[in-house]
């Protein structure tokens, strides 16, 4: 590390021109080539993909993505002569699309029209999947007849496949522009101010456009690219203010502006790095769930902590370089040298509230554990489901589509269920004629259309080996539990009774069913997941910090930080407490993959200020022998460093809050939770008060154990050599 921070300070024009010119060459790159990304995602072994599946086999063209064409007017009906010849303009217009397969005019099937005649639909089906058989250029085209402003008509569009990558908004710079203020309130410094975002932004520069590169050769996610901008540049202003701060402190200490660096990145420039491993290892703990959809996501987000974690130990250094002593506050320049290290890095105020800690710590720590399991408590009712389009922001196409099919229709008609018939060898026709029965006396099903049968020469005549089509409108909305519950007993009662004796498969699918099997997958998995990513972080202190008993509480510290986080998550978006703040106007589940992407996040930020504060008490540890001691100074020591930091993060994330997407409202809302949350309460006050109550069983480590375990030092040699500071007064035993 040390040898590093001096080649890249005293290279620092070469370090430079090398991250310049990378960013040029895969902006260069993804200019030319484009970027694919693609919500595109299987289930295998599931239900809704044996549907989809059935219908590629027989149907090619009906296993493509569906739109749907909605039409209103506010005068008169959709039967009128003028608005009628409107309608079927468009619809002749869709239909003449190269991407369009076919379009189901509403005038050829009244139960497309509504009751009093405003409002009707047209099913658009496309000839293949977005964006791998139809791009997002040809959707835009289809967009753009909807869009054709029309005397009296109202078209708009709904279906995920009208979605469109998540707007980027000004959340980035309202975010920076937060961070620049405490970063400056904290240095007291435009120069020092600047360094940390100079240096994330770079760095996130580089990272999106390599994420939009790696979006050609594997599935990544469209909201990807926002989560790791959002990431990228909380831990990258994070790592860079601990470098800066430890920077600043080694000149106050007499020391060059080299040693100063070499010092900084052998001190906090290895917990910078240890820090961005933990975090890259909780989100690659991704993959344990064998979603492919989610492997591009992790790897997108790792790539971004990587990158800063590289940034950090390298551009930083060559940046520190070139402004020296400048990241000194003007008063602070040219002040006598010598002040001991631990006496600039504690603060009166944390000093103080290490006394009080020190005084009741039991006290303490209950009142902060029973605020934590409060605030996890809504957790209990966390469901899991598809967010619908019916929280896509006012004013968008989708969402005025799927507003519209809900007042003329009914909820349910924004997601409709497929009931598929596999007839195998046999081309009779009665398991599905029972099942329509069932499902037309079921309270909860609004509407089916009349069963199409596809596979032989001749349409609509069932043959063996063809399928049955059946579309089923529920009651109730996509989201609605309610719907939920109508897949699972279609699935679990109905199907089998219309199955029974005919030796045919009833299958239940469609965008709905798979956010429901989605579910199911995540939740089965998820305590696997859970437990790998905890093992690992695990292992990991175990190895730095050398004792079983600070590993065991870094994890149950996490877990309880992110039980707290989901629980506010679930009191907002589910239960819809204060949720007029953050600009959304329904309550629904929580998207199915979103707890096991926030809890991978959630579990590596955490590990980033358990290791600043950890190593720092361990470094105490190593060089006072006194457990008490190494606790109540190390927390006065990094406190005011990990709050500030903090603070930044909470309103990068806050920031992200503001956009008009759910998905990224929710990572944004669930990141700031629990950033705060675990700044201000776990580790000010839980794990260190903790730790005063175990004393030396902190560090018990069997010794058979410690001969196996390699040695790593987060702290590196500088901390171990740094002469004993008298104790400050209110520390003093």
């Amino acid at each position: 590390m040390r040898t590093l921070a001096r080649l890249s300070f005293v290279h620092r024009r070469i370090v430079l021109g090398l991250w310049l010119a990378l960013l040029a060459v895969v902006v260069g790159a993804l200019l030319a080539v484009g970027a694919g990304y693609d919500d595109e995602f299987t289930l295998p072994d599931t239900e809704s993909a044996s549907v989809f599946q059935l219908l590629d086999r027989v149907s090619p063209e009906s296993s493509g993505d569906a739109l749907t064409a909605v039409f209103a007017v506010e005068a008169g009906t959709l039967t009128d002569p003028g608005a009628r010849a409107q309608v079927e303009e468009v619809v002749a217009e869709l239909r003449g699309l190269e991407q369009v397969v076919s379009v189901t005019s509403p005038y050829d099937a009244p139960q497309q029209v509504s009751p009093d005649g405003r409002i009707a639909f047209a099913p658009v089906q496309l000839d293949g999947i977005i964006p791998n058989d139809v791009s997002r250029a040809q959707v835009e085209e289809l967009l753009e007849v909807a869009a054709e402003p029309r005397d009296g008509l109202q078209v708009e569009v709904t279906g995920q496949a009208a979605n469109g990558p998540p707007e980027q908004g000004k959340e980035e710079l309202v975010g920076l522009t937060a961070a620049a203020i405490v970063l400056f309130l904290v240095f007291g410094s435009l120069v020092a101010m600047s360094l940390p975002l100079i240096t994330a932004v770079l760095s996130i520069a580089v990272s999106l456009a390599s994420v939009g590169l790696l979006a050609n050769v594997m599935t990544i996610a469209t909201f990807a690219p926002t989560l790791s901008v959002l990431l990228g540049l909380g831990v990258g202003i994070d790592y860079a203010l601990f470098i800066v701060t430890r920077y600043r402190q080694g000149l106050l200490e007499g020391k060059s502006p080299e040693e100063a660096t070499v010092t900084a990145i052998d001190t906090s420039g290895r917990a910078v790095l240890f820090a961005g491993i933990t975090v890259c290892i909780a989100l690659l703990g991704l993959f344990a769930l064998g979603l492919s959809f989610l492997y591009g996501v992790a790897v997108a987000a790792s790539l971004a902590v990587a990158t800063t974690v590289l940034a950090s130990l390298t551009l930083l250094p060559a940046l520190l370089g070139f402004f020296g002593r400048k990241v000194l506050p003007k008063r602070k320049r040219h002040l006598a040298a010598g002040t001991p290290a631990d006496l600039q890095e504690e603060t009166s105020g944390w000093r103080r509230w290490a006394g009080v800690l020190d005084r009741h710590p039991r006290v303490i720590a209950a009142v902060a554990l029973l605020v934590m399991v409060v605030l996890a408590l809504p957790l209990g009712s966390l469901r899991l489901g598809l967010t619908d389009q019916g929280s896509n922001p006012a004013g968008s196409t989708t969402r005025e589509g799927y507003d519209l099919l809900a007042e003329g229709f009914g909820p349910g008609f924004n997601g409709p269920l497929l009931v598929v018939t596999d007839l195998g060898d046999s081309a009779d026709t009665a398991a599905t004629e029972r099942l329509v029965a069932a499902l037309e006396d079921d309270p909860e099903v609004a509407a089916l259309t009349p069963t199409v049968y596809l596979g032989g020469e001749q349409p609509g005549v069932p043959v063996e080996g063809g399928v049955g089509i059946t579309t089923v409108y529920p009651v109730s909305a996509p989201q609605d539990e309610a719907t939920s519950d109508l897949v699972d007993r279609v699935r679990e009662t109905l199907v089998p009774a219309a199955e029974a004796g005919s030796g045919q498969e009833l299958l239940v699918g469609g965008a709905t069913a798979v956010f429901v099997d989605f579910s199911e997958v995540i939740a089965d998995k998820l305590p696997l997941f859970v437990g790998v990513v905890v093992l690992l972080s695990f292992l990991l202190l175990t190895v730095v910090f050398r004792s079983l008993v600070v590993s065991t509480v870094a994890a149950l510290m996490n877990l309880l930080s992110a039980a707290a986080a989901f629980g506010v998550i679930v009191a907002v978006f589910q239960w819809g407490v204060g949720l007029e703040l953050i600009g959304v106007d329904r309550t629904g589940p929580i998207l199915a993959f979103l707890p096991v992407i926030l809890f991978a996040i959630l579990f590596g930020l955490s590990m980033d200020y358990e290791v600043f504060l950890l190593s720092r008490i361990h470094e105490e540890w190593l060089h006072r022998g006194d457990n008490r001691q190494a606790v109540l100074h190390g927390l006065a020591a990094t406190g005011r460093t990990i709050t500030a930091a903090a603070a930044i993060m909470v309103m990068l994330f806050l920031a992200f809050v503001l956009g008009p997407d759910i998905t990224i409202k929710l990572f944004g809302l669930g990141l700031a939770v629990a950033v705060l949350l675990d700044a201000l309460i776990i580790r000010s006050v839980l794990v260190p008060a903790v730790m005063l109550l175990l004393g030396k069983a902190n560090w018990w480590l069997p010794g058979w154990l410690d001969r196996l375990l390699p040695h790593v030092s987060v702290e590196g040699p500088a901390g171990a050599d740094a002469p004993v500071a008298e104790e400050p007064e209110a520390l003093r035993v």
